[in-house]
């Protein structure tokens, strides 16, 4: 072979993209850690399967995902994280807030973590900065347990004679304080009297709903939570069968029946996660890749439901929404 001719070969194989890189590469195994079930995930892990395709690894072909659901119990999310980290995987994607981050930091030192949070990873202790985390932990940050005010906000302008709103809560959460936290200082703030209920199991959050009705509340609030995603279908039945306006985290609660919802844009973070595991499998550091944070905010509204709840949305209320589902 001419060495220009040479030259040439090895520059073009320098300049492959990374997915011709990963598609010749051996089959590689990731875990996938959450405190969710896998119905209630399935859209995001479409978007996630899409980030890891874009980086060559397509599920099946050659990349195994070892996927661990603690249903809504963040006691399980330990064992769960320990068991990735005995299978020595290559990377472990963790989703759903602080929690399975730190339970997989907890059960291994050395393998790499990609999280998807909607706190603040710095505050939660999982980098020690967004742009340099260090360590053996990155991810991508959206806003979720901070958008509680904004969220307060809204539903007041939707039931504007509401003397009480109540905030459910779920106590086993390790932001559930600091939530209670914001919320209150921001009804303090506007003069609006708020009662806090704690449910972390199905007989809790009947019993919750229960006693909103009886306290006559107008409203009610929902705190971001991962056990209140699973239980989905009962809080969107519940909220129907006593006639409540309710706020949610995400728009598959309005999707679903629910009213109304405030929430970062999830699909594209979820494509930057997998992508961020395929760098990886591909020789990247997860300390050399900064913490990215997604700030695509989306309110969507069930208009059906709203006026099945008697609400009376203005035209102004109806143009500053981004989507609604009729």
């Amino acid at each position: 072979m001419r060495r220009r001719h040479f030259i040439a070969l090895a520059s073009a194989a320098a300049a492959w993209p990374l997915a011709t890189r990963a598609q010749s590469a051996a089959p590689r195994t990731i875990g996938y850690l959450s405190p969710r079930s896998s119905g209630v995930e399935a859209d995001l892990l479409i978007a996630f399967r899409k980030g890891l395709s874009e980086a060559g690894y397509v599920e099946g072909r050659n990349l195994t995902i070892e996927y661990r659901w603690a249903d809504g119990q963040y006691d399980r999310l330990a064992s769960l994280a320990a068991d990735l980290a005995r299978r020595q995987v290559a990377v472990i994607a963790t989703s759903g807030g602080p929690q399975p981050a730190q339970a997989a930091r907890a059960a291994t030192p050395s393998i790499p973590i990609v999280f998807l949070s909607g706190s603040d990873p710095v505050r939660d202790g999982l980098v020690s900065s967004l742009n340099r985390p260090g360590g053996n932990m990155t991810g991508i940050s959206v806003f979720t347990s901070s958008l509680g005010p904004k969220r307060l906000e809204v539903l007041r302008e939707l039931v504007p004679k509401g003397s009480v709103i109540a905030f459910l809560v779920n106590p086993s959460s390790q932001i559930a304080e600091r939530q209670v936290q914001e919320i209150e200082e921001a009804a303090r703030t506007v003069g609006q009297r708020l009662y806090v209920l704690n449910a972390s199991t199905e007989a809790e959050i009947d019993r919750a709903f229960a006693t909103l009705v009886q306290r006559k509340a107008s409203g009610l609030l929902m705190s971001a939570d991962l056990f209140f995603q699973v239980q989905r279908e009962q809080l969107i039945a519940l909220a129907a069968r006593h006639a409540v306006p309710t706020m949610y985290e995400w728009r598959e609660f309005v999707a679903a029946g629910g009213l109304i919802s405030y929430s970062t844009i999830r699909g594209p973070a979820y494509v930057q996660g997998g992508t961020y595991v395929g760098r990886i499998l591909n020789g990247a550091k997860p300390g050399d890749l900064p913490v990215i944070r997604s700030t695509a905010f989306e309110l969507v509204l069930n208009l059906k439901t709203a006026k099945r709840l008697g609400l009376n949305i203005s035209r102004d209320f109806l143009a500053r929404v981004d989507e609604v589902i009729q």
